[in-house]
């Protein structure tokens, strides 16, 4: 178990929990040279990365799956019932369906893979920092799939609610677009992208972005 002292304001502070010693030293070498990023807690399994979460200032929990004595999964649950609740990325070799949707269903924000995090981890960070989802492209391909599924069984789709104004703000976002970008797209103002935003928040009963993707994906607003 280690900690370091705060950083200054800016600098996203990070829990890593890894059971393997390697991995965590590679990880932390890809996320310390970012001006940032900062490591500033390690944990070699889930049970210490909630007491570490608990003990420090943590914005960020970069969590792998399977670890002893809690897993990345029973951890993520933990850590976002706490009061100040840090963001949560799963770091993982499993490509994995079941894994992916515990994960989301867990509190996690992001899932990336172990094979590619030299090329996905900081975005997935800077990404969760801002709150939006981060998933690979497999991941993005289950979602769909699990929403073609239950269509396919019969689910109905989520009743019509929203105003087609909403709907449109809604599918940008899914996508991805950022305030500014829906603003200049529906010639609208940032301020009224923001308000829009509000609304679907709390007329869906929806927390973030990434339950606004979910919701999109489920009423069909997301392109196949």
């Amino acid at each position: 178990m280690t900690d370091t002292t705060p950083t200054g304001t800016g600098t996203t502070r990070i829990l890593l929990a890894d059971d393997h010693a390697l991995v965590r030293r590679g990880v932390r070498l890809i996320l310390d040279q970012e001006p940032d990023l900062e490591v500033v807690a390690e944990a070699g399994n889930g049970a210490e990365a909630v007491e570490l979460a608990r003990a420090h200032q943590v914005d960020l929990a970069v969590l792998d799956i399977s670890m002893p004595r809690l897993t990345g999964l029973q951890a993520a649950r933990e850590l976002a019932a706490l009061n100040r609740a840090p963001r949560i990325l799963m770091l993982t070799m499993h490509d994995n369906e079941q894994y992916f949707f515990q994960a989301l269903k867990a509190g996690a924000c992001g899932y990336v893979l172990k094979s590619v995090a030299d090329r996905d981890l900081v975005a997935a960070c800077r990404a969760a920092v801002r709150n939006e989802p981060f998933l690979y492209a497999g991941a993005v391909t289950a979602l769909i799939r699990n929403y073609l599924d239950r269509v396919r069984q019969g689910e109905e789709a989520p009743e019509r609610i929203l105003t087609p104004r909403e709907e449109e703000v809604l599918k940008l976002v899914a996508e991805g677009h950022s305030s500014k970008e829906i603003a200049g797209l529906l010639f609208i103002s940032v301020k009224t992208v923001q308000r829009h935003r509000a609304n679907l928040l709390q007329k869906l009963g929806l927390h973030d972005r990434l339950d606004l993707t979910r919701y999109a994906i489920r009423a069909g607003l997301i392109e196949p």
